[in-house]
């Protein structure tokens, strides 16, 4: 039985994967230095707890299917939040038929606020994931990514496979766009 060990580095991790007797062990250890940070990424974009999970199972099986097509011309953290991303995107179609048939959009406010937060701050919170569900698709996933996530442009463009002038110009709007939605909804 192999031994998991954490910090492992991307290149030891996809030879294991490669390796068609260590590619479950790979894949586990992936999933463990990767799971949080991905689940995230996407629980920001999608806000439900139950969305995030099936989309970050999806984006999963999708590496697990896909990790041969790999070929190392970026992170593997960013080739995932690729795959992520791509997954979000078809959640957003398909939930925007699903919206227009159904007329409803139920907000949730998500993060990891303690026990010890206000009402206050968990209106604060509510008013911001609210300001950011506002924006366009492409302006909400960059302003995350830039926001929560911190990525660089240049790693948002291999994600996105966009700009940087293209991705700093959606980040201004979307920036703008949370101000102005936050001080109209004081």
């Amino acid at each position: 039985m192999t031994v998991l060990m954490r910090g492992q580095s991307d290149l030891e991790i996809l030879q294991m994967l490669r390796d068609p007797a260590k590619k479950d062990a790979g894949f586990l250890l992936l999933m463990e230095n990767f799971k949080k940070p991905v689940y995230w990424n996407i629980r920001r974009l999608v806000l439900s707890h139950e969305d995030a999970e099936d989309i970050l199972q999806e984006t999963f099986i999708q590496v697990y299917r896909h990790i041969g097509s790999f070929r190392g011309e970026c992170k593997l953290f960013t080739w995932l939040y690729r795959i992520a991303t791509n997954e979000c995107t078809k959640h957003f179609r398909k939930n925007k038929l699903w919206k227009a048939q159904t007329g409803s959009e139920k907000l949730e406010a998500s993060g990891e606020l303690s026990g010890t937060d206000t009402e206050e701050s968990r209106s604060i919170l509510l008013k911001f994931q609210n300001a950011i569900l506002q924006l366009p698709e492409k302006q909400r996933i960059v302003f995350n990514m830039r926001y929560y996530d911190e990525l660089s442009y240049e790693e948002m463009g291999q994600i996105l496979h966009s700009s940087v002038t293209s991705l700093k110009t959606n980040y201004h709007y979307a920036s703008e766009k949370v101000k102005r939605y936050l001080i109209d909804h004081a």
